[in-house]
């Protein structure tokens, strides 16, 4: 019983629902946007690798072989490249990242992307080293998951998995 005597439920105003939808609709709406953004962050980082991994993870690359680690600037090494198998031929200079190079004098097995002397380092190591801008993705999209959608242990899931691809990347290499 309510205190004025009767049984029945109270009316809420005309201005009071409308309040109440349109704040509802604006959490709809920064669920929707956090979301979206967590989406776009996962994507570009996806893309961003897929550009790399293809040619570390597919087998049926055209040019597959061995570099040997010549010389190294401060972002890119360089040094000469012998095929060992496929369609390639022996190239005076291919250019690797210097992240994914092991030091100076030794030899790595890549692949060279087509129509360019660029090459991408092969194993373990290469997957996982051209894989690393998905994993620092995952971790900035685990601080949207948390912050704008208080999903924090999907957050903590996505964080950590980016940390493991992260760690095991340094690692291997």
């Amino acid at each position: 019983m309510s205190r004025t005597g009767t049984t029945g439920s109270k009316k809420r105003s005309r201005t009071k629902r409308a309040g109440e939808s349109a704040f509802g609709l604006l959490l709809v709406l920064k669920n929707l946007l956090m979301t979206l953004l967590a989406l776009l962050l996962l994507v570009a980082g996806a893309w961003t690798s897929w550009g790399t991994a293809q040619y570390a993870m597919l087998v049926q690359a055209k040019e597959r072989g061995t570099m040997t680690v010549a010389s190294c600037g401060e972002e890119r090494c360089w040094g000469p490249y012998v095929p060992t198998g496929g369609d390639g031929e022996r190239r005076a200079k291919v250019v690797l990242a210097e992240a994914a190079a092991p030091e100076k004098g030794q030899l790595v097995e890549v692949t060279v992307e087509p129509a360019s002397d660029r090459a991408v380092r092969t194993g373990p190591g290469g997957i996982l080293y051209a894989w690393a801008p998905l994993g620092g993705a995952m971790l900035l999209a685990s601080l949207v998951v948390a912050g704008g959608l208080r999903m924090r242990r999907t957050a903590w899931g996505v964080g950590l998995a980016g940390a493991a691809l992260l760690v095991a990347a340094f690692f291997t290499l």
